[in-house]
C-alpha cells in the first residue's frame, strides 16, 4: 500500500472535485485508490503551484479528453 504526504482532507477534496476517483469502497465505505493515482496526485500537486484548482481541473480534463481519443497507453518498460 502507497500513501502520499496529503491530508485525509486534502484527498477528499481532490476527489470531490473529481481530480480523482476511486478504484472501489470497501464493505464499511472507505475509498481505495489505484496506483494510477499516486502519478495524477503527483501531477495535481506540480500544477497547483501556479494555477488554481479550478484551473488544474479543467487542464486534467482537457488531458483526460486527449488520452481517450488516442487510445489506451502501451505499459512502461521496465
Amino acid at each position: 500500500m502507497r500513501h502520499t504526504k496529503l491530508s485525509r482532507q486534502t484527498i477528499h477534496n481532490y476527489t470531490m472535485l473529481g481530480l480523482i476517483k476511486p478504484s472501489e469502497r470497501t464493505d464499511s465505505g472507505h475509498r481505495l485508490y489505484g496506483e494510477e493515482v499516486f502519478d495524477r496526485i503527483k501531477r495535481i500537486e506540480m500544477l497547483k503551484r501556479h494555477h488554481t484548482l479550478d484551473e488544474v481541473r479543467q487542464m486534467l480534463l482537457s488531458e483526460d479528453e486527449t488520452r481517450a481519443k488516442s487510445g489506451p497507453t502501451p505499459p512502461a518498460s521496465s
